[in-house]
């Protein structure tokens, strides 16, 4: 039984386990204040959903935003990168702290884990992440998650708490993902525009999905807007997982929401297996091959990348590397665990089969990316 429709997220048959995202504007008032009562009431759906028997994580945002306020920042902490650390290191103990307090009152656990790129693109640290957020789940406990940003710089951070969002489900094997922010939801042009029309449902982001988003926060807090959900919507789909995008100004924000039936839902267009789902969730990239047109289409087919299809390759990858695949345009169109070090792979771009064993000066492998450890987007 899959997710087919708001409601379902609800399911406990269709979504034993569900991520859930909340976004800075959603906590923090414009003055910095925590809106606590509005907490207090998402603490209480979280609570019916365990007493239901769903297990719940909770990805929040806002400790830059609350930090900002207790330590005087301005700027809403923004300024500097030295300024984003420290409000985020102060916020992030008074959030977990009113967490843990607001959950204790209906006897649930807080678990805190505090997540940087690294570690859900490196293959060991996602593995020990996926075992530490199974342990807490089956031990009861509620994980609350946010990104490490009081360590955090541009080379390792998400950059978005919507990603993070996705990468967490799809480590904790969820069914589905509720974003909930200041929008209810993806519509095809700027919301404010007259014949903006509201998306229910898609089945596949798309280039054209993409053009309709914009990459700025509504509330000046957050740091995606619609742009970076729709990403998290893809690393989802990848990974078979529902999600959807639902209004969460409202106390009982979740309820109100199903009760209006109202959201942009985002269905999976395919359900890749648990290794290539990370492959296909991979953001950050040592570089690159660019293919010919024959290799492309072969691709398509199901086949592996050899090296007589490559015409180009950029950056200094190593074998076991997670690559980007570029066409001859050089748009990305797939992403793979490579074969060979970016210097071999360079010297035998172009060549067939036959040719690359006396280039090296060895016996080459079946190929340069296998299909097995490939993901096309």
């Amino acid at each position: 039984m899959k997710i087919e429709s708001l409601l379902d997220f609800r399911d406990i048959e269709k979504c034993p386990r569900l991520v859930i995202k909340l976004g800075s504007a959603l906590l923090v008032h414009p003055d910095g204040e925590l809106r606590h009562d509005w907490l207090r009431s998402v603490a209480a759906e979280v609570a019916g959903a365990r007493e239901r028997g769903q297990e719940i994580i909770v990805v929040c945002s806002g400790a830059v935003a609350l930090g900002a306020s207790l330590l005087g920042l301005p700027g809403g902490g923004r300024e500097t990168l030295a300024h984003a650390q420290a409000a985020a290191s102060a916020g992030q103990v008074f959030l977990i702290a009113t967490w843990a307090q607001l959950l204790a009152e209906y006897n649930l656990v807080t678990g805190q884990m505090l997540l940087t790129l690294d570690d859900l693109e490196g293959r060991r640290r996602y593995l020990n992440a996926s075992e530490t957020l199974r342990e807490l789940l089956e031990r009861g406990a509620v994980p609350i998650i946010n990104e490490n940003d009081s360590i955090a710089t541009s080379e390792i951070r998400f950059g978005d708490n919507d990603r993070l969002a996705a990468r967490v489900a799809q480590a904790a094997s969820a069914q589905g993902v509720l974003l909930l922010t200041d929008v209810e939801g993806l519509y095809d042009r700027d919301p404010a525009h007259p014949d903006a029309e509201f998306l229910p449902e898609v089945r596949g982001v798309t280039e054209a999905i993409h053009k309709m988003a914009s990459g700025k926060s509504s509330s000046g807090k957050g740091s995606g807007g619609m742009t970076s959900k729709l990403l998290a919507a893809e690393i989802a789909e990848r990974a078979g997982i529902a999600l959807a995008i639902i209004k969460g100004v409202d106390d009982l924000p979740i309820a109100c929401a199903m009760a209006a039936n109202r959201g942009t839902l985002f269905l999976p267009k395919r359900d890749d297996n648990a290794w290539k789902s990370w492959i296909g969730g991979r953001l950050r990239f040592n570089g690159s091959i660019r293919v010919d047109r024959g290799c492309m289409a072969a691709l398509h087919q199901g086949k592996s990348i050899l090296a007589a299809g490559i015409i180009g390759v950029y950056g200094e990858f190593e074998r076991g590397d997670v690559i980007k695949v570029e066409g001859p345009d050089g748009k990305t169109i797939a992403k793979g665990m490579i074969e060979y070090d970016w210097d071999e792979c360079d010297a035998i771009k172009g060549l067939r089969s036959e040719e690359v064993a006396e280039r090296l000066g060895h016996l080459p492998r079946a190929c340069v990316i296998h299909r097995d450890h490939l993901v096309l987007l």
